[in-house]
């Protein structure tokens, strides 16, 4: 079987501190779906056609990188889809409390399911979307933050 990750995210924008995720993750998967949730309550600074455009620049070398958009819960995406994992980073010991709950209650709703972690690297820790966000609102450099391929 093989063996497929969903990295699921908002990803507005992709930083440096998800891309280094993936990146690590690559060789321990067959493919990895990077899925941008669609959520209608959040508003996003990004339309999602931007990001999946980041996305897919971002990974252009990595054939097993797929990029999508979906909506719902995720285990369901990945019940409906056979994907077998869920990679998550985790930068900090609230991320971690956070998200055990959630991989606890995704392996209550489909037990065939596994919550990869993997901990960023300390360069990255302090390192979040909403972040970039506020720097770029107020007029701020971003670069060292995002990948070269996010044309900002």
């Amino acid at each position: 079987m093989e063996k497929i990750a969903l990295f699921p995210g908002s990803f507005d924008p992709i930083t440096k501190g998800h891309e280094s995720i993936i990146k690590r993750a690559i060789p321990l998967f067959d493919k990895i779906i990077i899925a941008i949730g669609e959520n209608s309550e959040k508003k996003c600074y990004f339309s999602i056609e931007q990001r999946m455009n980041w996305i897919k620049k971002v990974f252009a070398d990595c054939p097993n990188i797929e990029v999508e958009k979906y909506s719902g819960l995720t285990v369901e995406y990945c019940r409906e889809n056979k994907i077998g994992y869920i990679l998550r980073g985790l930068r900090t010991s609230a991320d971690f409390e956070f998200e055990r709950s959630i991989g606890q209650m995704n392996k209550k709703i489909y037990p065939a399911i596994e919550t990869v972690f993997f901990l960023t690297t300390p360069e990255y820790t302090a390192l979040n979307s909403s972040i970039v966000r506020d720097i770029l609102r107020h007029g701020g450099d971003v670069k060292q933050f995002i990948p070269s391929e996010v044309d900002l």
